[in-house]
């Protein structure tokens, strides 16, 4: 009988809260997925030291090849997610809407009635994510502009509309796809 390959079986990243030592491989990624917005170094190592709770780091053979920061917004229960990055090498896996399960199950999103986000209309890459994660939740998603392009980012940035979904309650949310 002939030999199978570890190239042939199907890889599952693992899924955790991120580590500040995990800063500088999480910018590097985040590089790395356009058109995603580049914030420093600094910043990533500290949403990965301060807001590891509501953020989620992927690993595939010990390489950081997926990202997800968030926070829940203070005063409300939304979660907001500020970033998603899945590495061109973890494509096709899921892993987009694996994280984002991952997250919303988390004890510290229970209360959260809402998960937002905010896409600019050309991006179709996190349309799609977004849309599929509301479909296989069960959540309705709306969106309105939110940061526009001339009001907030002075012509630079194109329009980021604010898109909100609708999370189960706490208990159904653990049961979902």
């Amino acid at each position: 009988m002939p030999e199978t390959s570890d190239i042939s079986r199907p890889r599952k990243p693992l899924l955790r809260k991120p580590e500040s030592e995990d800063g500088a491989a999480i910018w590097e990624l985040v590089r790395d997925c356009k058109p995603l917005d580049e914030n420093s170094m600094y910043c990533n190592l500290v949403q990965a030291d301060h807001f590891a709770d509501t953020c989620v780091v992927a690993e595939l053979d010990g390489e950081i090849v997926g990202w997800i920061s968030g926070h829940m917004i203070p005063d409300q229960d939304e979660l907001f997610v500020w970033q998603v990055a899945v590495s061109p090498k973890a494509r096709g896996l899921g892993l987009g809407k694996t994280m984002l399960l991952d997250l919303t199950r988390r004890d510290v999103c229970d209360g959260a009635t809402h998960l937002k986000t905010t896409i600019t209309k050309d991006n179709a890459a996190s349309w799609g994510l977004f849309r599929g994660f509301a479909r296989a939740i069960g959540g309705e998603l709306s969106d309105t502009p939110h940061f526009k392009r001339d009001i907030h980012f002075e012509g630079r940035h194109d329009t980021e509309h604010m898109v909100s979904i609708t999370l189960p309650r706490e208990g159904d949310l653990k049961r979902a796809a």
